[in-house]
Parts: C-alpha cells; structure tokens; sequence
C-alpha cells in the first residue's frame, strides 16, 4: 500500500534514506509485501497495551521501515527484532536504524515471518492482512512462551479471543496474552 504521496512524506519524517527515492518502488499490486506505515501514536497505544517494558524482547513481524523496532529500542532499551520479506524494505529499515543510533539493540532479518523462529519474543507486534494473521497462529501458539503478548494494529487473530481491544486514532489494536499449556 505504498504510495508516492507515503514515501514523500516517510521521507519528510527522516524514515526514508535519501537513497530510497532513486530506487525502484514497491510493487502496489503485492499485497503480500504491501507497506503502510503505522502512525506514532497507534505505535505508542500498542505498546501501552502490550505493557512494553525493560527486559523485554520485541518481534515485530512485517517490520516495514523500522519504526516500531526504533520506537521500542528509544523508549525501552530494550532488544528488537524485525522480520520483512521485501528486500527494498529491509534496506529501508536498516538504514532507518542506523540513522537512530540503535544498531546494537535493533536486528533487521530479510524472511518470511510464516518461517521465523519467535521462541526469543516476550512481544509480538503484527500489522498484517487478516489471511496472514491467521496463517501465523501455529507458530504463536507453538513458539511462545506463556506470559508472552501479542499486539495487533487493525486486524484480529480470528476466532482467537483478544484479552484486551483499544481504539487509538479510530484504529482497533488486539491484545493476546500466551497461556500455559
């Protein structure tokens, strides 16, 4: 969902590297690599949700430019990991993190997120279609351990029951939290 008028104004925010203008754009018709980027203050409410705190380890899966990670690694200092199959993306948000000065706490892995290993996260943070939401409730369910939440901008996990639904800037964020087995 990346437009022209997106990347002009990512830019004007200092998301973008300047690189980013000369390369080639994002393919719209991909709805599998599709980027809209998450407003601040829904990226805030998701954490206030989540009950983001030090010593946590954030996943945001879908990384896009980074903004989440960066956001979690300032506010936090905590470690962040990113999970983005778009290379043009991951470019985008390695450049995004080394510009904010959290390389050493912010990881960018090239990958599809229906094949990473989340065993590490305390924190999942998703903004994915619906298809794919519910594509990945195996691997939640089997790689997180209990106690570990999982936060959602706009779309749900299916028939999963959220613990805790907010509205921020009339967007619904989810909240999941793993149960024992």
């Amino acid at each position: 969902m990346q437009t022209a008028g997106a990347a002009l104004l990512g830019a004007a925010l200092g998301l973008v590297p300047a690189a980013a203008h000369t390369a080639p754009p994002l393919d719209p018709d991909d709805a599998s690599v599709s980027f809209l980027p998450t407003p601040q203050a829904v990226v805030d409410g998701m954490f206030d949700l989540a009950g983001v705190h030090p010593g946590d380890v954030l996943y945001d899966l879908g990384a896009g430019d980074g903004r989440i990670l960066i956001a979690a690694a300032t506010r936090f200092g905590i470690r962040a990991v990113g999970i983005e199959i778009n290379p043009r993306m991951v470019e985008i948000a390695r450049a995004n993190v080394r510009r904010a000065g959290v390389e050493k706490l912010v990881e960018i892995r090239q990958g599809d997120v229906l094949e990473a290993d989340l065993r590490e996260a305390s924190v999942v943070t998703l903004f994915l279609f619906p298809e794919l939401n519910l594509k990945l409730r195996p691997r939640l369910r089997a790689q997180l351990r209990p106690g570990a939440r999982i936060v959602s901008h706009r779309f749900d996990l299916g028939d999963w029951a959220a613990d805790a639904q907010v509205t921020v800037n009339r967007y619904p964020l989810y909240l999941w939290k793993i149960r024992a087995r």
